[in-house]
């Protein structure tokens, strides 16, 4: 059998995470941010979810994503219904997750090329 290194075709895959931090290839976040296959927004306001509105959400609504993954951590919290109904009126899925998790599922659908944004929160 061969086996072929996958190369994805953006340089914002994340490398790695633990509860403090992400690594990507060039740099580690270790404040909240927004990601996408195409752009990074450093220094996201948000630290919880209870910080979380519609105007904190509004750089994630411009990436027009099909899917925003929200990492809250080391276990999901959910944000209030208002802002979960918010991402349904958008036509956008929302899938809360630890960090973990959070980090191999944005990984696997922009190696899909989906038009994926995952939102990180770090205190």
């Amino acid at each position: 059998m061969q086996i072929t290194q996958h190369k994805p075709d953006t340089p914002f895959v994340i490398r790695g995470y633990d509860e403090r931090s992400v690594r990507l290839p060039e740099r580690e976040l270790t404040a909240s941010f927004i990601l996408s296959a195409e752009q990074l927004i450093e220094d996201w306001p948000p630290r919880q979810v209870t910080d979380l509105t519609l105007d904190s959400l509004a750089p994630v609504f411009e990436r027009q994503p099909e899917v925003v993954i929200l990492a809250t951590g080391a276990r999901a919290i959910f944000p209030r219904a208002q802002l979960r109904a918010e991402f349904g009126s958008r036509g956008i899925g929302l899938e809360v997750m630890a960090i973990g998790a959070a980090c191999r599922t944005f990984n696997v659908l922009v190696s899909e090329g989906r038009r994926a944004v995952i939102a990180v929160l770090f205190p």
